[in-house]
Parts: structure tokens; C-alpha cells; sequence
């Protein structure tokens, strides 16, 4: 038993603090001190007991009034150890124009955003999202195109329709918790809220449950969906279809359905970024010559492609704005042809004969690398 000490000091505020002052500290210290946060430390809890004493008397105008003029409390002095209520103590009591401060002790332990405003826990739940690959080609990762996707899903049960219910029945109030959905069990001089095991929050009670389902309303079904691909995604995007997920529960909205893109290997193009990359391999003569050959591209059709006379091995050939759309018609990449200048196989003495006698007739004018090689070569170095 704790006597003597000040109501206003152990809640860290003047004498002249508000009503609202008084209740924003003792939400303050009844959080640091709650046992979830302090482990079930003893010294918290006797703390905690001195909290919840001093506030049962503060927050009562007649109360305090007393206290103040007296120290004392219905004539006897203030005694901490005869605080004994637990939360349902927080939400009696009030004076007029007082709300009680459970709700927002609650909240700040446990968490917000699942009770209503009556105090119940909505029953209503979100259903959950769905994720999905698609592949698709590089030209209609370029062009864009929609496309169906099929992926696994749960739907409301047809035969219920999302009661959980046998036809012909329906669901009970939960005999547990009371329709609630909630069950909530006096720890000492706290009370915990937890979900009802029997109904598992949904504060109904499915007696007779429907034989196709099971009694839990959804069932799981393929389900065959049309997306949009826009021009220009890349392999990894990831594309959202907004409540093409599973249903929700208890009327709750549904989710939505995630798409992540792969893109098929192309046999002639590669893409790097927004630009495209095409091997072209010319012969000997072309190379040494020049001309002009046909080449592809990915969504303009074949075009012309100047081939320029001595045209070496890796050289890049570029076409501006003819390589894959930018997302949000921000205009195109590149096209880059790269030359691969092919050597012949599998020729005969007299066509070798002809390349040995072209190679006699060169000069350093017609092979500046082969001569600068061999140059080097006969040097002596360090």
C-alpha cells in the first residue's frame, strides 16, 4: 500500500492541467508502462498501479475537487493499493463531456484501424492479391497488346453465395463471443481482446456449412482475365489489374492482381535498354566493296542497309528512332546492326589460289592493321 504521494506528480502535470492534459498524460504513461512493453517487469506493474489510481481520481471533476481541497478521497486518505479495475474501470465513471480513453489505449497498444466506431472490430476483409507470370514476345513488348492471363484464384461460392451456409440455412449470431467477433479474457487488472476461435472474427456462426465450400464462402477457381501490356515494358515489369484479385470476406473489396512479365529470347534482336542490337554477317567481297543489303527490323518491316566499302568486323551500323518504344510515348531507341565480315570455308585450290594471289598484289594502303602488326613485330622491346 502506497500512501502520500502526489496524484498530479505521478502523472507529470501542474495542478492546473485540463481534464484533457490529464488524459493525454495518463494514455502517455499507461502505454510505457503496459506489460507488453515492459515484459511484465514488476516495478512497472506496481507503476502502472499508481497510474491507473491517480487517473480514477483526477478524472472525476467531483473527485478531484476533493482531492484538492482535503487530500483525501470520501473522507480516507489516498490509498494506491486500492486501485484494483482493470480496463473496464477506464470507460466507467466519466464525468459529463468525458469519452473514455480505452479506445485510444487500445489503439496505441495493439494497434489502430480494426475497430469501428461502435467499439466492435469490422468483420469486413480485404481479399488477398494475386500474383502471376506472363510471357510475351519482344514484338509485343514493343507494339504493345492485350493479352489474357489465366491464374488461380478464390471466388465467392456459388452455392452460398459467401454466407458459408448449407442453402436453405444461414449463419448465427457466434454463441461465444456474441456477434462481436472478439472474446476478451481479465489478465489481473488488464482485459485482452482477441479474435473468437470459434467464428475467427467474422461474429457469425455457420451451423450447417455449405457442403461445396466448406463453410468458408470462397472457393478456389481458375479465373481468365484481359490485361493491357503498354508499348516499351521491359522483362521484370510488373503490371497491376486493380480488383482482379481474390473476393473479400464479409463484404470487404477485393484484392488485385499482379502480373509480372517475362519476354521470350528473339532469334535476330537484342535489347539493351531501349536500343536493339542485330548480328549481320556480310561475305568478303561485300565487305571489301560495299553495297547495299536488306535487313529486318522489329516492327518497321525490312529496310535498306548501306554496307560502306572496307567495313571491318564489329563495326556498328546505326538506325536513329528504330529501336523499342520509350513507356509514355516518349519517342524510340535506337537500332544498331552489328557486321560480322564472314570468312569463306571450304574453298577450292583455285579459289584459294585467287585470295593468295590477291594478298600478293596488297600493300599496307589495303591492310593498315595486318602491316602495323608486323612492324611491331620486328621490334625489340624492354
Amino acid at each position: 500500500m502506497v500512501r502520500g504521494k502526489d496524484l498530479y506528480e505521478i502523472l507529470g502535470v501542474p495542478r492546473n492541467a485540463s481534464q484533457e492534459e490529464i488524459r493525454r498524460a495518463y494514455l502517455k504513461l499507461a502505454h510505457k508502462y503496459h506489460p507488453d512493453k515492459t515484459g511484465g517487469d514488476k516495478d512497472a506493474e506496481e507503476k502502472l498501479k499508481e497510474i491507473n489510481a491517480a487517473y480514477d481520481v483526477l478524472k472525476n471533476p467531483e473527485k478531484r475537487a476533493q482531492y484538492d481541497r482535503y487530500g483525501t478521497v470520501d473522507g480516507q486518505p489516498f490509498d494506491m493499493g486500492g486501485f484494483t479495475g482493470g480496463f473496464r474501470g477506464f470507460t466507467e465513471g466519466f464525468g459529463e463531456g468525458f469519452e473514455s480513453p480505452f479506445d485510444d489505449l487500445f489503439d496505441m497498444v495493439f494497434g489502430s484501424g480494426t475497430r469501428s466506431r461502435t467499439g466492435r472490430r469490422s468483420n469486413a476483409q480485404r481479399g488477398n492479391d494475386v500474383e502471376t507470370t506472363l510471357t510475351i514476345t519482344l514484338k509485343e513488348s514493343a507494339m504493345g497488346v492485350r493479352k489474357k492471363v489465366r491464374y488461380l484464384c478464390k471466388e465467392q461460392c456459388g452455392e452460398c453465395h459467401g454466407t458459408g451456409a448449407e442453402p436453405g440455412s444461414r449463419p448465427e449470431v457466434c454463441p461465444q463471443c456474441g456477434g462481436t467477433g472478439q472474446i476478451r479474457a481479465s489478465h489481473g487488472f488488464f482485459s485482452i481482446t482477441r479474435t473468437c476461435p470459434q467464428c475467427h472474427g467474422q461474429g457469425k456462426y455457420v451451423s450447417r456449412p455449405c457442403m461445396r465450400c466448406g463453410g468458408q464462402g470462397r472457393i478456389s477457381t481458375t479465373r481468365e482475365t484481359e490485361i493491357s501490356i503498354p508499348a516499351g515494358v521491359d522483362a521484370g515489369t510488373t503490371l497491376r489489374s486493380v480488383g482482379d484479385g481474390e473476393v473479400g470476406i464479409g463484404g470487404g473489396p477485393p484484392g488485385d492482381l499482379y502480373v509480372h512479365l517475362q519476354i521470350k529470347e528473339h532469334p535476330l534482336f537484342e535489347r539493351k535498354g531501349n536500343d536493339l542490337y542485330c548480328e549481320v554477317p556480310v561475305t568478303l567481297s561485300q565487305a571489301i566493296s560495299g553495297t547495299v543489303i536488306k535487313v529486318p527490323t522489329l516492327i518497321d518491316g525490312v529496310i535498306d542497309l548501306s554496307i560502306p566499302e572496307g567495313t571491318q568486323s564489329g563495326d556498328l551500323l546505326r538506325k536513329k528512332g528504330m529501336g523499342m518504344p520509350r513507356l509514355n510515348n516518349r519517342g524510340r531507341g535506337d537500332l544498331y546492326y552489328k557486321i560480322t565480315v564472314e570468312v569463306p570455308v571450304r574453298l577450292s585450290k583455285h579459289q584459294q589460289d585467287l585470295l593468295l594471289e590477291l594478298d600478293d598484289l596488297a600493300n599496307a594502303k589495303n591492310y593498315p592493321k595486318y602491316w602495323k602488326f608486323r612492324e611491331l613485330r620486328d621490334k625489340n622491346f624492354d
